[in-house]
């Protein structure tokens, strides 16, 4: 009997329970870039040869902080924290903001409308 590959059951799973529906996609997309946080940091810190607890005195905080971001389900990472982190792995935090997965994801996340300060304002209106 052939066994079948797993990236064709993510595609079935996917496209059972995500498909087109553009609130399960965006739920998605932040659940694997929580995942994509904690596997890199529990990656980078085994490489280095860390326990949590040496990484958590290196960057000044405790064993169950860096047990929660190492988390896949951790939603609370701060780019400082994070930071922190990349500085005592020797290593240099990248953000990158890309193209949403599909035009859909982007209706469901509309552009920030929030408070900004006059100083932007007036630049917006054309003043300075």
């Amino acid at each position: 009997m052939k066994s079948k590959k797993i990236s064709g059951t993510f595609d079935i799973l996917h496209r059972r329970y995500i498909g087109e529906n553009a609130a399960r996609q965006a739920s998605f997309e932040d659940e694997r870039v929580n995942a994509e946080v904690a596997k890199t940091i529990y990656e980078l810190r085994k490489k280095a040869g860390l326990t949590q607890k040496e990484l958590a005195q290196m960057v000044g905080t405790t064993q169950s902080v860096i047990s929660r971001l190492e988390d896949a389900d951790y939603e609370g990472h701060s780019l400082s924290m994070l930071n922190r982190i990349a500085m005592a792995l020797n290593r240099r935090l990248s953000v990158q903001m890309i193209e949403p997965i599909n035009e859909r994801v982007a209706t469901v996340l509309p552009p920030y409308q929030g408070n900004i300060n006059k100083q932007d304002q007036g630049e917006a209106k054309g003043k300075k």
